[in-house]
């Protein structure tokens, strides 16, 4: 995939995706924040900025006790978080889930030299990708990988809410899955 003007390019902070933030030359976009609750429990909480000092929360994620999936919490929906990275068979590093448009999208390795991670619509458009980066060190934090959203591509939806988010969530929980072989 090449980087492209059309492309809205968020700078993902941290090798750990479930404490991490995301943000490009406006300045933090989305934050996950992982703290664990009164039972013991992993959560983590995708946080949205709406303006300068206010987040909205887009996520709420529960992990099991072992470490592996729990359930998500994504506006009103719960669902299991292995139901947005269902790995699909024979392709064990590609792994899909419905949108909130009811579509299926998926995540797969581009095969590219850069060692993407593209996400396909139903289509088979490419609307966003995960691009691994040589650690660079900046003022919220070392930077692992940039997320790229191809605003123009597909149904040219992918900026809007609650799509845009969902594809924030399914990233991290790619990347997670396949760094823990899940």
């Amino acid at each position: 995939m090449a980087a492209s003007s059309n492309n809205e390019i968020l700078s993902w902070t941290s090798q750990d995706p479930r404490q991490s933030s995301l943000f490009s030359s406006y300045g933090v976009f989305y934050r996950f924040q992982t703290d664990v609750n009164a039972h013991g429990q992993s959560v983590t909480t995708l946080w949205r900025a709406i303006r300068a000092n206010k987040e909205d929360r887009v996520a709420k994620l529960e992990w099991a006790p072992n470490g592996s999936f729990g359930r998500a919490v994504i506006g009103k929906s719960t669902l299991p978080m292995a139901d947005l990275v269902r790995p699909v068979q024979g392709s064990p590093d590609c792994r899909v889930f419905n949108g909130p448009d009811g579509y299926q999208y998926r995540w797969r390795p581009s095969g590219n030299h850069h060692n993407d991670v593209v996400l396909e619509d139903h289509n088979d458009a490419v609307i966003a990708f995960y691009r691994p980066v040589r650690p660079v060190r900046y003022n919220l934090g070392d930077v692992y990988g940039e997320l790229h959203f191809c605003r123009n591509a597909g149904a040219g939806v992918v900026m809007h809410p609650p799509l845009m988010d969902t594809v924030t969530v399914t990233a991290m929980l790619y990347r997670f899955a396949i760094a823990y072989n899940l």
